[in-house]
């Protein structure tokens, strides 16, 4: 029975000379795009305008800036969601075609769903919907005033009557199809990046919001009519509105009907993998810290003899605006052997110093569960080598001298692709750490913190025309003893950077632009 961060981490770590052989069961392939029976999504506007800005000025930006609106309609309802998680290209392959989407996912299979709450939203009934990207629409699951259970459930982050809630969940046989008992890190990494699209989206619509990862789960779960068994709710955001907060309900909220709830199944023969129910059952319930939280830096067991404050430029290079750039992201990999520039490098590490510990309802900050650090083999300025990052500090620091990128690409699977990337971005962690600090479920803290950076080094590079591509699988010792790390720590997410092929001629076919894409190894 798993029962930490640690435990969960080292039952699902890769070996390179012990890993069964594993065929996946086309015939079973899980649907991406879940679908309620006897309910028809009403489609949300789809011809708008989009804020014209770029990430640079947007993760910058004081959040005190943002104010309540007085008022918000189900156009900004449909922008928001559009800059979260809309489709944006084409494949085609035997079987039919696919549709890829804004935010990454390893191997496309999107176990991420989300669900929103509007109260007093203008165009729209009061009551709980089902995102349906498929048709860019929402599925009305249950209708009325829900604040009261809302407010029972998620523990209120704000004094304000929340305008809108959004909340995620996973599907757990999507991933797992593919990635078996390893897949609950997909969830939380694929997860974590619909976050940072959708925080993104409140900043560039200067929409107040909270985050929060803890809640009550089973009255979230129920909240939403999710079966616990195949689907979960892993976070939630809310936009507060200006009436006071009033207070929650005693009584229990009905369920919603099985066959309504049966749409949490995404496959016909659907196979059960204990280990992600119990990693995340043991997470459910936050425990009481054995010790004070600090930064992970300070945790991996290596460290730099002096630190460079980061010459960060006012200004990032980019080369398209926010929106163009969330529509157009794509895992890219064909690197060529050319260095990134010292601008573009600065820009990228700036892009990962800004964290917001006060949107997160705990008195912990999430963003102290995760340590960065990138392995350089051709960037201007800088010796290859691998180097960590203080965020808080803004600086960085050298660990060694020596390119890794191959020995990286060797662990990774051996996908020699990786060799060519000019930087790889390593999110690592102390798994025995996280239990003493949050118990099991400071693993959902640490893997969606590393969804979200993650998801912003790919909207990064794409605005300054580089390639970006993150990894989930590598084999775990190997990993850790290339890094030299501690005993008790390990990598979580490997994010590759470098300059590609061809990126200026690639396309969006959503939205009247044409793009041909090839389903490949890792997120997409």
């Amino acid at each position: 029975m798993i029962r930490t961060s640690a435990q969960y981490h080292q039952q699902t770590s890769y070996k390179r000379h012990e890993m069964a052989g594993h065929f996946l069961d086309w015939e079973n392939q899980p649907t991406v795009s879940k679908t309620y029976p006897g309910v028809k999504p009403v489609r949300l506007p789809g011809e708008m305008q989009f804020p014209h800005t770029t990430l640079c000025n947007l993760l910058k930006k004081d959040r005190a800036r943002n104010r309540t609106p007085l008022s918000l309609g189900i156009e900004d309802i449909s922008r928001i969601l559009m800059l979260t998680c809309r489709l944006t290209a084409r494949a085609r392959h035997a079987n039919g075609e696919f549709y890829y989407r804004t935010a990454a996912s390893a191997g496309a299979l999107y176990p991420t769903e989300i669900y929103v709450a509007p109260q007093g939203v203008n165009g729209i009934e009061d009551g709980l919907y089902h995102f349906s990207i498929a048709h860019h629409g929402l599925s009305l699951l249950r209708k009325g005033n829900l604040f009261p259970w809302i407010v029972k459930a998620v523990q209120p982050m704000s004094t304000k009557t929340p305008l809108l809630t959004f909340f995620f969940s996973a599907i757990f046989f999507r991933s797992a199809w593919k990635y078996r008992d390893r897949s609950y890190r997909y969830h939380l990494l694929d997860t974590g990046h619909v976050l940072e699209n959708l925080t993104l989206a409140f900043k560039a619509m200067s929409l107040p919001y909270t985050s929060s990862y803890d809640f009550d789960d089973y009255e979230v779960n129920r909240l939403l009519g999710l079966d616990d068994f195949k689907e979960v709710s892993l976070a939630l955001c809310q936009i507060p509105g200006n009436s006071p907060l009033q207070g929650q309900t005693d009584e229990g909220i009905d369920e919603i009907p099985d066959h309504m709830k049966s749409a949490s199944r995404v496959a016909h023969k659907e196979i059960d993998y204990p280990s992600i129910r119990e990693i995340h059952t043991a997470g459910v319930r936050k425990t009481s810290p054995s010790e004070p939280a600090s930064r992970m830096v300070h945790k991996l067991g290596v460290s730099p003899d002096t630190w460079t404050k980061i010459d960060a430029p006012p200004t990032w290079p980019e080369t398209t605006g926010y929106a163009e750039t969330v529509f157009g992201r794509r895992s890219r990999r064909n690197f060529v052997l050319e260095p990134i520039s010292q601008a573009c490098l600065f820009a990228l590490l700036d892009a990962l110093c800004i964290t917001e510990s006060e949107s997160n309802s705990t008195s912990l900050n999430p963003y102290q569960s995760i340590s960065t650090g990138f392995l350089i083999s051709r960037s201007e300025g800088f010796e290859p080598g691998f180097y960590l990052l203080d965020s808080y500090s803004e600086s960085y620091g050298i660990i060694f001298r020596e390119s890794i990128i191959e020995k990286m690409a060797h662990v990774c699977l051996d996908q020699a692709w990786l060799a060519n990337a000019a930087i790889h971005f390593v999110f690592m962690t102390n798994p025995h750490t996280l239990d003493r600090v949050w118990g099991a479920r400071g693993y959902r803290y640490a893997m969606m913190t590393a969804g979200m950076m993650g998801e912003r080094l790919y909207l990064v590079a794409e605005a300054m025309g580089l390639g970006c591509c993150g990894i989930g699988a590598f084999y775990d010792f190997e990993a850790a003893e290339i890094l030299n790390l501690n005993t008790e720590s390990r990598l979580l997410y490997l994010v590759s950077v470098g300059v590609v092929k061809g990126l200026k001629r690639q396309k969006s076919e959503v939205g009247g632009q044409r793009s041909e894409v090839r389903l490949k190894k890792g997120f997409h």
